[in-house]
């Protein structure tokens, strides 16, 4: 399969497109302002639609309106556009409406700034507007993964009929490297629940209000078991020289990869690490962690962020192992050089380097 060179949001694009989406509604922001510039050249020449609303606002109400006719469509934002999105993502949520957000993050609170960072983490997993819901929470780490988890994201939103965030750094959204992309999808059936403006779907009435108690809550109950299936079925997670680790590096999107060079060097020097990251932020995969927990000694979790992803590996691991924690924040990575020192200083304490090893050995001759 011939390879093409190219962003990783103008891979969403494209990935997005051969999956059947026909609608994107959005509004440019830095460092996600190529999705919806590749959007706006690629879409109609595909059949589809382009809008660039008036505000994040507009939008995210123009997708839940194409998702109400059964369209696969999409929208793409950073941290002020999501924070302004909220209220709109949760309606879509309540009248559990299939559509597909990516959200390229970068530094804040408020404006902040246009550099990368994670700090998006807990208004876009935890589900930052109101009310009982949830959002599917896919975490690529490269360019390809960006095109691969966009198709995903659109099979999941149909599965549970919800919406599906992508979720990347702004590293991942603007690096170029080479993508494969699949053959393009058969165009998907027109769900029987669409207000299609036909005869037959007159009696369709898509909505997020229950005004009695009663009817509300079977309606939560019945999204409170959708979300439990999928944290049966979904979550997803790669370990990378994780089988022994005694030191387990987590983290997702650019840190991932940084982890993983890390883990490289570390391995050199003779001791046992290795990399858990996350790939579904939601659903979590509380099942790797407490699997690799029974070998592990410690975790360490890496963030671009102040502690979001930390609270989740604290939850899964629920206090089996320590779980250590370094971060940069406002836009600075955290480098290479800084997490293998902390490894190494990590070993020293729990008496993992080599010579430890040799001499603990020595001990019991």
């Amino acid at each position: 399969m011939r390879k093409q060179l190219m962003k990783g949001n103008e891979a969403v694009v494209k990935s997005a497109i051969l999956a059947g989406c026909r609608g994107f509604y959005g509004y440019p922001i830095t460092p996600a302002s190529e999705i919806a510039e590749a959007a706006a050249e690629w879409m109609p020449r595909a059949g589809g639609v382009y809008v660039q609303a008036e505000s994040e606002v507009a939008a995210i109400n123009m997708l839940y309106g194409a998702a109400a006719a059964g369209v696969r469509a999409m929208t793409s934002s950073s941290g002020p556009g999501i924070s302004l999105m909220q209220e709109g993502i949760s309606y879509m949520a309540g009248a559990e409406l299939p559509c597909v957000i990516a959200d390229i993050t970068r530094g804040g609170p408020g404006l902040g700034n246009i550099a990368a960072e994670q700090g998006d983490y807990h208004q876009v997993v935890k589900g930052g507007g109101h009310g009982n819901y949830r959002t599917i929470v896919l975490a690529p780490h490269s360019v390809q993964e960006m095109a691969d988890m966009t198709a995903l994201a659109f099979d999941l939103a149909d599965r549970y009929r919800n919406p599906v965030v992508l979720l990347a750094d702004g590293f991942i959204g603007q690096m170029m490297e080479p993508v494969a992309f699949p053959q393009a999808a058969t165009a998907p059936h027109l769900p029987d629940w669409a207000v299609a403006g036909t005869a037959e779907s007159r009696s369709n009435l898509i909505v997020s209000i229950h005004l009695d108690s009663d009817d509300l809550e079977k309606h939560e109950r019945a999204l409170e078991a959708k979300y439990k299936a999928a944290e049966q079925h979904e979550a997803r997670a790669e370990e990378w020289c994780a089988a022994d680790a005694e030191i387990v590096l987590v983290g997702y999107g650019i840190v991932g990869r940084i982890l993983k060079a890390v883990t490289a060097e570390a391995r050199a020097a003779g001791l046992k690490v290795g990399v858990l990251r996350p790939i579904t932020l939601y659903p979590f995969p509380v099942v790797q962690f407490q699997r690799l927990a029974f070998g592990a000694r410690v975790f360490l979790v890496v963030e671009m962020s102040n502690g979001q992803l930390l609270e989740d590996v604290k939850l899964a691991l629920n206090g089996s192992r320590p779980v250590e924690f370094f971060s940069r924040v406002g836009g600075n990575v955290p480098s290479h050089q800084e997490v293998l020192a902390l490894v190494h200083e990590l070993a020293r304490r729990e008496g993992l380097t080599r010579a430890a090893a040799e001499q603990e050995r020595m001990a019991h001759v």
